[in-house]
């Protein structure tokens, strides 16, 4: 598991909504913020990609956080948002049910994220940031894409 140590203080998270829960991924890593727009499906892939767009020349998978997560009901809305991601030079797209705001969080608000046992893969977190009454899942969107389930990416690029 990461530790909350392995973020660099003060760090700048896009804030995302998936269901009722509310997520925070590096500044860093987001390219873009686009509407959710329809996509063309790849046969086979896994059902939490919803298939690839053509952004600007690049084709751009495009996989939905709120099934891959499970997060329950999956609409597409006014809300709905298409975080465009550039991860190690490979650009990705992840559905998030909204997108609130950018927050700077200093160390003492980061920490480590409890053990979870088997049932939740913790790989994926960096820790727990707090903002005001609010609780942010910070997650490693480096580990979360490139882990063996999401390695289809290389092969969908090939």
């Amino acid at each position: 598991m990461h530790a909350a140590s392995s973020l660099t203080y003060p760090c700048e998270v896009l804030n995302f909504r998936l269901g009722a829960e509310e997520y925070g991924i590096s500044i860093m890593k987001v390219q873009e913020l686009r509407t959710y727009e329809n996509v063309t499906r790849i046969a086979n892939a896994p059902d939490f990609v919803k298939g690839v767009v053509n952004l600007r020349g690049i084709i751009v998978p495009i996989i939905d956080m709120r099934i891959r997560f499970n997060t329950g009901t999956v609409a597409y809305d006014a809300f709905t948002v298409v975080v465009i991601l550039n991860i190690r030079s490979r650009i990705i797209g992840m559905v998030v049910d909204s997108v609130s705001d950018v927050v700077t969080l200093q160390e003492d608000q980061v920490r480590v994220a409890p053990e979870m046992g088997a049932a939740v893969d913790t790989n994926y977190l960096l820790g727990i940031g707090t903002v005001d009454e609010r609780m942010l899942i910070l997650l490693d969107i480096d580990q979360l894409l490139s882990s063996g389930e999401m390695g289809l990416f290389d092969k969908m690029a090939a």
